[in-house]
């Protein structure tokens, strides 16, 4: 199976909503902070998860899938589990939000401003509303993927 046809893709794709550009810090320690730009990426035809692309000045890219579902939650409370938390900062502090991203290997808080980013969110679900993000899946071709196991060709 082609990767652009892969069955947790909808088969029809709304209109586009431009990518957020917003500079966010990353937490070196305690004290100190690294200005990086991020990117978050929308495509109605995948609604459920939002590609985010960290970019320091100088260094790597780094791209991270974010549930669009665990990013609104954590404008306003702790949200998500495991590799990707958010929550919002102290009452008082300038309106952003913490975003956890772990792995094995790595850890990256960031500081994200929220008031862009709520917006943005809000943008999306005009397009795809929550309720519709499973919409046009094709179920059948994502059971036999998970059926047939990892390696299996597939047809």
């Amino acid at each position: 199976m082609h990767r652009d046809q892969s069955p947790l893709r909808a088969r029809s794709a709304p209109g586009p909503v431009p990518s957020l550009l917003v500079d966010v810090d990353l937490m070196l320690d305690e004290f100190t902070r690294q200005p990086m730009r991020a990117a978050f990426r929308f495509d109605p035809a995948a609604p459920a998860v939002i590609d985010a692309e960290f970019r320091a000045e100088r260094g790597p890219v780094r791209q991270w899938g974010i549930g669009r579902e665990l990013l609104r939650g954590g404008l306003t409370s702790m949200s998500g589990h495991g590799e990707v938390r958010m929550w919002p900062t102290l009452p008082g502090a300038r309106p952003a939000s913490w975003l956890l991203l772990e792995t094995p290997e790595v850890e990256a808080l960031f500081e994200v401003p929220t008031a862009r980013l709520a917006r943005w969110l809000d943008a999306t679900y005009r397009v795809v509303p929550a309720a519709a993000e499973l919409d046009g899946l094709n179920w059948d071709g994502f059971l036999q993927e998970l059926l047939d196991g990892p390696g299996t060709p597939s047809a």
